[in-house]
């Protein structure tokens, strides 16, 4: 028991020194190590906004924080009283410049995260993890390479967001504001039973649907046969969704990125496994 307490206070320690403002080397992955997937339907007791626009993206993205422009201070009348402050009313969020367009859903320890910063360097990307200690990991490595690159001020277009998105994604996203998702190595969940656990579903298509724009792409990886075939079965049975031809496939600069950039790409590439890739196009809503 001894030892175990120990590694863990260890841990504890190493975090709470990450935390500082002047640290300039990065994260150690030891140190945050957790479960390889967790259970999507368990309560995570997580944090998120009731609708996409009480969302505070500030914190997330400092460097792209509009500035305010001052409201003049109406003079109070001497006949009329001053009304109080209503406190239970919800805080206005402080507003961004742009919104976030790309998702990585399932991020991991942020390999594809730090890969497109710098090849979108206009576009604010965001991953998503549910794992606590992982997220942690993501963000102790995004602040750290923020800290490294102050002069160029690369890396402040990334940032991640602890959160479940088998259940909260529209919490956080309005209708068509995506223009990207990654699916990059989701947990294949064998088993029949656990295939409702699956990221990409008929359900949750719909709301990348719903997330995503016209023209838009959603992008999937796995090394798993059987996952990539649900996968294209589920998206091409979709009416809202088309499958992106190989040669349009190739020739998009994320899809190399997405390949070999992930922590998994690179131990599938070790292990001289094979990756399934398929993008899909978000199709232009009907017309009634």
């Amino acid at each position: 028991m001894g030892t175990k307490k120990n590694k863990k206070q260890k841990r504890e320690d190493y975090r709470a020194a990450m935390k500082q403002d002047d640290v300039l080397t990065m994260p150690r992955k030891k140190f945050y190590r957790q479960r390889a997937h967790a259970n999507p339907f368990s309560d995570h007791q997580l944090v998120y906004p009731p609708h996409p626009d009480q969302m505070d993206w500030s914190t997330l993205y400092p460097a792209y924080v509009a500035q305010e422009e001052p409201q003049p201070e109406a003079a109070p009348s001497t006949t009329e009283q001053i009304p109080e402050q209503d406190l239970s009313a919800p805080v206005k969020p402080k507003k961004l410049t742009q919104d976030v367009e790309v998702a990585d859903i399932g991020c991991g320890f942020g390999g594809l995260l730090i890969a497109l910063a710098p090849i979108m360097p206009q576009t604010l990307v965001l991953g998503l993890e549910i794992r606590v200690s992982v997220t942690q990991f993501v963000e102790d490595r995004i602040k750290v390479l923020r800290r490294q690159n102050e002069e160029t001020k690369a890396y402040q277009n990334v940032s991640v967001l602890r959160a479940n998105t088998m259940k909260f994604l529209p919490n956080f996203f309005r209708q068509g504001q995506l223009s990207k998702i990654f699916i990059c190595f989701p947990d294949p969940h064998f088993k029949a039973r656990k295939h409702k656990q699956r990221i990409v579903s008929t359900t949750l298509n719909s709301e990348y649907a719903y997330a995503v724009r016209p023209g838009g792409i959603v992008y999937t990886i796995t090394d798993v046969p059987d996952l990539h075939g649900w996968m294209v079965q589920h998206f091409e049975a979709h009416p809202m969704f088309e499958r992106v031809g190989l040669e349009e496939q190739e020739g998009d600069p994320c899809v190399e990125v997405m390949r070999n950039a992930t922590e998994e790409g690179k131990k599938v590439e070790r292990n001289k496994g094979e990756k399934f890739v398929a993008l899909f196009r978000r199709l232009e809503d009907p017309v009634f």
